[in-house]
């Protein structure tokens, strides 16, 4: 049954409107840079919860809810040392046109908060450029400082160049050959005063395919043409030739991409060394004090859950960030009011940090790794 030219309309408006909602179009990227700080829900009692209404106790626990599922980021020692290397890198490619900037690639394993660091570093440089130099160019364009790109396996150059149209809600996103696309995209990054281009997801591009070839060409040609600095992000692109050197034409291509890119990378959490420990207790007491639930006492989860939490989470801050928001949002749903192993133990998470945690859970109860700064490791004999 085909539908009306209403029924299209509608579904038209409102694809643009979740778009808008969307990192993948700028005017999504602009209420994500924009949005102003969270605001979290008062800490009340158990008694102060039982006075509560019901109409005030359910538009209560929906704030906790909502802020529980957003309690980062967390400015992780880890997020601080990338944004610094970020910021000297960008500030150096502050050069003229005639000059190629070099670009970035952040390389590292999923769950440690690759596209979390970026989207913050690109909020905090959206910001202080408007700031700097006006919502508008001279021009009278709307400036937007950053565009994202998101790829995924069948990505080619024309559909990179699309994304990028599609970005800016370009007119001319629907049709036009792999040239005309690459002139609009230029086009637009210049009108919009761009200053950086994230690829976001870049591992899901197959580097070795005709493709992955023409991408990388085009990445060469951004470095050359567009006034902009490239951010890679993605997982394992060593391994997949970005850095590589060789005898091929295919190499070669790869291996230019590599001489202009500065590889970076995110760590887990490691508890191997004394201030390894003293990051990790820092990153659960920031969490410790976000969270929103009556029965949270001091120590509820820097204290009492370190050992529990590295375990279930290896060190990742994503898959610690999953738990603790999970484990909330069950604590609030039950009325239990506070995390503790009984709770969470009934709450799943990734299957990654699942396999790895009787390893590590092992280790710690053994008392051959610890969690917690000053406390005494076992000598393996």
């Amino acid at each position: 049954m085909s539908r009306t030219p209403r029924a299209l309309a509608e579904e038209a408006d409102l694809r643009s409107r979740l778009d808008h909602l969307t990192l993948s179009r700028k005017e999504g990227f602009g209420r994500f840079a924009d949005a102003p700080r969270r605001i979290r829900p008062d800490l009340l009692s158990r008694r102060q919860l039982k006075k509560l209404c019901d109409e005030a106790l359910t538009e209560y626990n929906r704030a906790r809810r909502k802020w529980h599922a957003n309690l980062g980021p967390l400015d992780t020692p880890q997020m601080q040392a990338l944004h610094e290397d970020l910021w000297d890198i960008f500030d150096s490619n502050d050069q003229d046109g005639d000059k190629v900037k070099g670009g970035i690639a952040l390389d590292a394993f999923p769950g440690l908060g690759k596209t979390t660091a970026v989207l913050a570093f690109a909020r905090k440089l959206h910001r202080r450029i408007i700031k700097e130099e006006g919502q508008y160019t001279d021009d009278g364009h709307e400036r937007w400082p950053v565009c994202r790109v998101g790829l995924t396996s069948n990505t080619g150059m024309r559909d990179f160049n699309r994304a990028i149209l599609e970005y800016y809600g370009h007119p001319g996103r629907h049709r036009g050959t792999t040239a005309e696309f690459g002139y609009r995209a230029l086009d637009s990054v210049l009108s919009a005063q761009t200053n950086l281009l994230i690829v976001d997801d870049l591992h899901f591009l197959k580097w070795r395919n005709k493709s992955g070839i023409e991408v990388s060409n085009h990445f060469k040609y951004i470095a050359n043409e567009f006034p902009v600095t490239l951010l890679m992000v993605g997982v394992g692109l060593e391994k997949r030739g970005l850095f590589s050197e060789g005898a091929s034409y295919e190499d070669a291509v790869l291996a230019q991409t590599g001489r202009r890119t500065t590889r970076l990378g995110l760590e887990a959490f490691d508890i191997k060394t004394e201030k390894g420990r003293r990051d990790w207790r820092d990153i659960l007491l920031a969490i410790e004090k976000r969270v929103v639930l009556a029965h949270k006492h001091p120590g509820m989860i820097a204290d009492e859950l370190s050992d529990y939490l590295f375990a279930r989470s290896t060190g990742h801050i994503g898959s610690l960030m999953t738990l603790v928001n999970r484990g909330c949002q069950r604590a609030v749903r039950t009325g239990v009011e506070r995390l503790d192993t009984k709770l969470l133990d009934q709450v799943k998470n990734d299957a990654a940090s699942e396999r790895a945690r009787q390893e590590w859970q092992d280790a710690l109860e053994a008392g051959r790794l610890v969690s917690r700064p000053g406390q005494k490791q076992k000598k393996v004999s």
